[in-house]
């Protein structure tokens, strides 16, 4: 079984924009997909070796909220 190196997230969504170019623009350590637009769920296809700093900058990104969800199914829900 390969490991799942994605990282879902659900962020306001005026933010998505901006988590996108931090993600990219940071060495791009993954690429930001919107899986719900109306509740801003995004996933984020990282590496095994860049999905911790993925969690890293988004948990310690300054006034922006972000959820780190446990599973597509969950960013999916309406």
């Amino acid at each position: 079984m390969t490991e799942d190196t994605r990282v879902y997230i659900e962020i306001p969504p005026e933010e998505v924009n901006y988590i996108n170019r931090i993600i990219e623009g940071y060495e791009y350590l993954g690429v930001l997909t919107t899986l719900n637009a109306k509740r801003a769920t995004c996933q984020i296809n990282s590496t095994r070796d860049t999905r911790d700093t993925v969690i890293d900058v988004l948990t310690h990104l300054p006034d922006v909220k972000v959820k780190i969800l446990s599973s597509r199914e969950e960013a999916l829900k309406d």
